[in-house]
């Protein structure tokens, strides 16, 4: 492959017909021959192209050969061209001695032994390519170097997100049988307590009254699996893109107060207290049934994360946004927390208190995304969050 590249010589004398014999001489089809008729010819064509040989003629006027040559030597483009003297001049004026001094690879006297011109020629330009070869070897092996530092590096990137994935369902496995188990136990223990009692035909333990509250526990405990299955689904639903939105008008802040009543028994629970504020109605174009399932996501989060503390509720308009706030004065989100707690399967906290699969921000923030609007959070550790719904009072595009 490097016979067929083209191998740069450059000849440089005074004399014309000197350098139309040298170019018959050494041209041939895998070489390209410049000639100068001067130094200052040669350093333009030296600095222009790449030369494997530089054939420099001795006595020339003005600047000589052997003042070229240190030229050459002395700057980086040119320093590493293997330089060959010619001279007419004897060979007792030590014009050789001082042509190796200059750097010279070769010295030939005149008149030239044609053979031994052809062979130095040829050597020379043997060299220039297996050291073209060698440079592109170098070039190729450190290419490869980092192409193969660039895979490692991808590939170090796509295990750490393959554990990081494995790390993550495995997490969501446990925290789904977690989760699933609460309501199934408590459904089943209601199960074996009425067998029980039909077994010892215990008919005091059917009261109405007990069969309401038979029926109230089992509710709760169905509805809470429904949640969880509901919650998977819309993850499915989000991954594919078929999370469906179905906007109609509605007042917000209607919506808001019914769930604020609704949640009493919640916040009888958490021993909290729910306060909530409307400048008055508030109507836009929404999913009722899904921002219903935002607001409600938002406070039991507040709920849970609130410490007993009272929850704050507030639906306003501005900027031309419909606004829903709720605020908790509990353990509080660090900024890094903030970053991610939107991402699947994420809490805010590892320990107890924080139940859950992980997926009620996520699918709110995708829910509030598919309105046009956007979920925004305020909080720092100890002092509560603040999370702040804004959808666009038009209808999105």
């Amino acid at each position: 492959m490097l016979s067929t590249v083209q191998a740069k010589l450059l000849i440089v004398d005074d004399l014309p017909e000197n350098l139309l014999a040298l170019e018959a001489l050494i041209k041939r089809e895998d070489r390209q021959v410049f000639k100068a008729l001067n130094a200052d010819q040669a350093l333009s064509l030296l600095l222009e192209h790449e030369f494997a040989l530089a054939i420099l003629d001795v006595q020339m006027p003005g600047m000589n050969g052997f003042e070229l040559a240190e030229m050459m030597r002395g700057t980086e483009k040119t320093k590493n061209i293997p330089i060959v003297f010619v001279s007419a001049a004897g060979r007792e004026l030590n014009y050789a001695f001082t042509g190796y001094e200059s750097g010279a690879v070769d010295f030939l006297h005149k008149p030239l032994d044609i053979h031994a011109v052809k062979s130095k020629v040829n050597v020379f330009v043997d060299l220039y390519r297996q050291s073209k070869a060698v440079k592109l070897q170098v070039e190729a092996l450190e290419q490869s170097r980092r192409e193969q530092e660039l895979l490692l590096a991808r590939l170090q990137a796509t295990q750490a997100e393959l554990e990081q994935a494995v790390r993550m369902r495995d997490d969501f496995m446990s925290i789904v049988a977690h989760e699933v188990r609460t309501p199934l136990n408590g459904l089943i223990l209601e199960t074996q307590l009425r067998k029980m009692h039909l077994a010892r035909e215990n008919a005091d333990a059917f009261t109405l009254d007990k069969m309401h509250a038979m029926v109230d526990r089992d509710e709760r405990q169905i509805k809470s699996l429904i949640r969880l299955i509901e919650d998977m689904l819309d993850v499915s639903r989000i991954r594919t893109g078929k999370l469906s939105i179905r906007p109609a008008r509605f007042d917000l802040a209607r919506l808001v107060g019914d769930l604020v009543e609704n949640f009493a028994p919640q916040v009888a629970a958490a021993g909290s207290t729910l306060q909530w504020v409307s400048e008055g109605p508030v109507e836009g174009n929404w999913d009722e049934f899904r921002i219903e399932q935002v607001v409600t996501n938002l406070l039991t989060n507040a709920l849970r994360y609130g410490a007993k503390s009272p929850v704050e509720v507030r639906v306003y308009t501005e900027h031309g946004e419909a606004r829903v706030e709720v605020r908790d004065h509990g353990i509080g989100i660090s900024e890094e927390n903030q970053k991610r707690i939107f991402q699947q399967f994420e809490r805010v906290s590892a320990s107890q208190v924080a139940a859950g699969l992980g997926l009620g921000l996520f699918i709110s923030e995708q829910i509030v995304a598919a309105h046009g609007g956007a979920i925004e959070v305020e909080s720092r550790i100890g002092e509560g969050a603040l999370f702040r719904v804004c959808l666009p009072l038009a209808a999105p595009a």
